[in-house]
């Protein structure tokens, strides 16, 4: 099973005031924008490609999202690090069988077909960690 970096969350609180510094400074493009309103979710999502590259701006749609939540606690920043795979499902399953948990609610397909679940980060040293799949995969 291959992992290949796929993107990195970074929650902001207004995409808007945090755009600038990815497209003037690092030089982004901005990709796409959509908003999550699933339940548990709650995100508005900006991608930025710099450089091949990908991130994932996330500002939280009401004051109980995840991401409004991490703001709360950790402030902004990094939120997540996502690694494709080419089979979501033997992922799950190989990492299962080596002792790692999964946040299990987190199972899901987002707005834009990508398939993904967050591994626990009592099992990754604390940081939250994305394994996602795609439709052409």
């Amino acid at each position: 099973m291959d992992y290949e970096l796929d993107h990195i969350g970074i929650a902001v609180r207004s995409i808007e005031e945090a755009l600038p510094f990815y497209l003037d400074v690092l030089k982004g493009s901005l990709e796409d924008r959509y908003t999550s309103d699933v339940p548990g979710v709650e995100v508005h999502v900006a991608v930025v490609q710099t450089n091949g590259q990908t991130i994932e701006l996330l500002e939280p749609t009401n004051r109980n999202s995840p991401i409004a939540r991490f703001i709360r606690q950790k402030g902004k920043g990094v939120h997540h690090v996502a690694y494709r795979v080419d089979d979501l499902d033997k992922a799950i399953l190989d990492a299962g069988e080596k002792g790692i948990r999964f946040l299990e609610d987190t199972l899901r397909t987002n707005a834009r077909g990508r398939r993904l679940i967050y591994l626990n980060p009592a099992s990754t040293e604390g940081t939250l960690f994305e394994l996602c799949s795609y439709p052409q995969d």
